[in-house]
């Protein structure tokens, strides 16, 4: 619970008037950003050790902030803490509850930091910490998707593959599991390649130019699990590219569910009846007792909104702040706060899904053999016999025309009909064709015929370890 209540600012040295209260609720961060507090306290122990290595503070003064520091975590993850918004943010409320326990030696542990650089360094801690746990999230995803991919293989289980939603070519169920798969790969590879661009301590940048006194940087940044500290002092402070590039990826990543999502979504209509959701990852409706509603893709394809919006908030914000800090950079939080939370359930949601989805194969398979799938492979036929292939897409093309008004398939046509188009054809050709045929054919590498498909979830296992 936040409270109102007020005190002397720890700021307030120069200010002879109490601040307006609507001041006070506008300017506060505390509601959203007392999330930081873990992050906080780490820093903030990191920060006292140092100063007591380099002989700024005593041992005494050292343990004695320390152990309140530690008391002040315990009443936070204890449920106790009293936030308080006249304290501002998460840095105040900590500062003064540690004085409140420890009285005035409290104020030493400001010594050659700001707020700025402490905002900063636990500000990256919570985004290089999500970055690596959404990092983790996808590759369980893309675990997921790999055994589905394998167990569908078995079978053999043919889908119908789309562009411009029209039926295009037919492939291996699995093969479509393993585009996503491939998409969730490079997600978990941009959350960890962000997560190791802000590998760097703004700790000790202070509040922009550095400090005069004689800290160590370097042991502050691996206390805190960084590769390394910030090499400038301003951009330390004054930079947040490291949540633009996770919101990026954040981005990227919800797009790609959004469009896992719309398949799912369409695949589970009575139209396609491709696939059935589980009953646990779906809903009714209040009026109509029929109903099975794919809510859980429905809100993923939703989301992806708001985590979108998220990005391009972030980016409208420090387009025009100039160095360093700025109190603009407040509303760097919210956002990133959100598109972590958002993406965690949902990619947990898919990981638990996916595996309770039946595919209904006779379905799939039927819906493969219709809008002429396999017209390609009758042109491929006819190219492979010394026909060129704009020829034989033009022959192909015609005979496609003729099956279509006439309410037929490329297998329904008569021997005369094919021969007319060209003398290459006849009716035991296009009966050859299969959608089966078609798909052990795309023996390219990456493509969906099984020994291929089979070569990819391989690969993927081993890559998974």
């Amino acid at each position: 619970m936040i409270q109102p209540t007020q005190d002397k600012k720890l700021w307030g040295g120069r200010f002879a008037e109490a601040t307006d209260g609507l001041v006070e609720l506008f300017n506060a961060s505390v509601s959203f950003d007392q999330r930081l507090a873990e992050q906080d306290i780490r820093g903030s122990l990191a920060h006292v050790a140092m100063l007591g290595q380099v002989g700024i503070l005593t041992v005494e003064e050292v343990a004695q902030i320390s152990d309140g520091l530690r008391a002040v975590l315990a009443d936070i993850r204890a449920g106790t803490f009293e936030w308080r918004l006249d304290r501002e943010d998460v840095h105040m409320n900590v500062e003064a509850a540690l004085r409140d326990r420890i009285g005035p030696v409290a104020g030493k542990l400001h010594t050659a930091r700001s707020r700025n650089d402490q905002v900063a360094v636990d500000f990256r801690l919570f985004t290089k910490e999500a970055a690596l746990d959404l990092a983790e999230k996808a590759r369980a995803l893309r675990a997921v998707m790999v055994a589905e991919a394998e167990k569908y293989l078995v079978d053999e289980v043919i889908l119908p593959g789309y562009t411009h939603l029209q039926v295009a070519q037919p492939i291996l169920l699995s093969h479509w599991f393993m585009a996503y798969a491939a998409m969730l790969e490079r997600d978990e590879g941009r959350f960890r390649d962000a997560a190791g661009r802000m590998d760097e301590s703004p700790l000790g940048s202070s509040a922009l130019a550095g400090t005069p006194w004689p800290i160590d940087r370097h042991a502050t940044a691996a206390a805190l699990g960084f590769a390394r500290p910030t090499a400038n002092s301003l951009d330390g402070v004054g930079s947040r590219d490291f949540a633009l590039e996770f919101l990026s990826a954040c981005a990227i990543l919800a797009a790609h569910l959004s469009r896992l999502s719309e398949e799912l979504i369409l695949y589970s209509t009575f139209e396609f009846g491709f696939l059935t959701l589980p009953d646990s990852h779906t809903t009714g409706s209040s009026i109509m007792p029929q109903k099975k509603n794919p809510d859980v893709s429905e809100l993923a394809r939703g989301k992806a909104g708001r985590v979108f919006g998220n990005l391009m908030g972030l980016l409208t914000v420090v387009k025009g702040t100039p160095l360093a800090y700025n109190k603009d950079l407040q509303e760097d939080k919210e956002g990133v706060f959100d598109s972590y939370d958002t993406l965690s359930i949902v990619l947990r949601l898919y990981a638990d899904m996916l595996p309770k989805t039946v595919w209904h194969a006779d379905t799939t398979r039927a819906a493969a053999a219709r809008g002429f799938s396999t017209a390609t492979d009758v042109a491929d036929f006819l190219a492979r016999q010394g026909v060129p292939f704009r020829e034989a897409h033009e022959v192909v093309g015609g005979l496609v025309g003729l099956a279509s008004r006439s309410g037929r398939q490329l297998w329904d046509l008569t021997d005369a009909e094919l021969r007319a188009a060209h003398p290459l054809l006849n009716a035991g050709v296009a009966r050859s064709l299969t959608v089966e045929e078609s798909v052990r054919g795309r023996q390219s590498y990456g493509g969906t015929a099984p020994e291929r498909v089979r070569e990819a979830v391989d690969a993927a296992k081993a890559a998974l370890g």
